[in-house]
């Protein structure tokens, strides 16, 4: 069993240098899925993959200082988020996006690191388990394991059906992230947001994502998704690494030893300043932990 490293927030890191080229990649369906695409292809690449709710953008602090530490990185929006299509007959879920990322990994030929933040990181387990390890080479998991707390699920799934008739404004909707990561200092403008609202012909602002992934019943039941992400995890060969907020609601010590005894060669990582939006909360450390895995061997 691996012991736990802690990592406390460092200082400002310096900025990227590298300019992203914005590519279209084909989902499973024909879906059209864009991603942000940091360094050269001759390169070791790592494929970023977002939460529910967020974009590609997400990422972007992180993707620049990896590439400049010597990575490809392709950040993708989710079906349903973003850029990306919207599923015209509302197909969504866990198995949906996996299938979307085995497609991307069929285009880029060649094995990838993938980076993977709770949607993203349940998401990225299937499809590591669905392609084996001669297509991904390694996993990064944002504050994500298979057995979450049922409160922190919830609170994301009541901020993400939150405001169905948007925001009269940009800064309304910066209230209401506020409210939902009162960890976090609220920054100075709202301007940050255009990139994950649009504002519609009535001149209201709404989150850019297809609410139906929330209100769509995925098949099967809790128990049965649970022990097929439980399966997907047992399989996992390749090395594995957790990064955890200390500050999560979402994962907790019991659900982190529980991904242990699934995976025993995980190597877990607490990051103390950092709640479930780890990238977010604390950059600095989350990016440094992510380029030293990436890059050894």
């Amino acid at each position: 069993m691996t012991a736990d490293r802690l990592i406390r927030p460092a200082g400002p890191a310096t900025p990227p240098e590298t300019v992203p080229e914005t590519v279209v990649f084909g989902g499973a369906g024909g879906l059209r899925l864009t991603a942000d695409i940091w360094g050269a292809q001759r390169q070791r690449t790592v494929l970023m993959l977002h939460g529910g709710g967020q974009t590609r953008h997400s990422w972007k602090a992180t993707s620049g200082l990896l590439a400049d530490s010597g990575l490809r990185v392709i950040a993708l929006d989710a079906r349903g988020h973003g850029d990306s299509d919207w599923s015209p007959a509302g197909q969504y879920g866990l198995d949906r996006n996996r299938d979307d990322v085995l497609a991307v990994i069929e285009q880029l030929r060649e094995p990838v690191t993938i980076v993977g933040a709770s949607m993203g990181g349940l998401t990225g387990m299937l499809a590591a388990a669905a392609a084996g390890p001669g297509r991904v080479r390694s996993l990064v998991l944002v504050d994500v394991v298979p057995r979450m707390e049922q409160a922190g699920s919830e609170r994301i799934r009541d901020f993400m059906l939150g405001a169905p008739d948007g925001f009269a404004s940009l800064d309304e909707a910066a209230a209401a992230v506020a409210d939902y990561l009162p960890h976090r200092s609220r920054p100075r403008s709202a301007d940050g947001l255009r990139r994950n609202l649009r504002q519609r012909a009535n001149g209201r602002w709404y989150w850019h994502w297809d609410l139906r992934m929330m209100t769509t019943p995925q098949p099967g039941d809790p128990s049965e998704r649970l022990a097929r992400l439980e399966d997907a995890a047992r399989s996992l060969r390749i090395p594995v690494l957790l990064l955890h907020g200390r500050m999560s609601d979402v994962v907790s010590d019991a659900g982190v030893a529980e991904f242990r005894e699934l995976v025993p060669h995980t190597e877990v990582v607490a990051l103390a300043g950092a709640a479930h939006t780890a990238a977010g909360d604390d950059n600095d450390a989350f990016t440094a932990a992510v380029v030293a895995f990436c890059t050894r061997g």
